[in-house]
């Protein structure tokens, strides 16, 4: 039978239990005059709106 040959410190034991290292997906929202997606609480990159007003005017490509 498999014996640990040594005391796993708690330190080593929370690191394994605790949920660090596990990655969270980024939030997004949709944006309300396009459509696109965007980060919440930031101006939509494709159209320059920000809670139904235009920010930033935005080139046509």
């Amino acid at each position: 039978m498999a014996v640990p040959k040594r005391k796993v410190s708690r330190a080593r034991r929370d690191k394994r239990r605790s949920e660090v290292d596990k990655l969270s997906a980024p939030a997004f929202s949709t944006c309300e005059s396009c459509g696109e997606l965007k980060v919440p609480h930031r101006i939509c990159k494709a159209c320059g709106f920000y809670k139904g007003r235009e920010i930033i005017a935005v080139k046509e490509a």
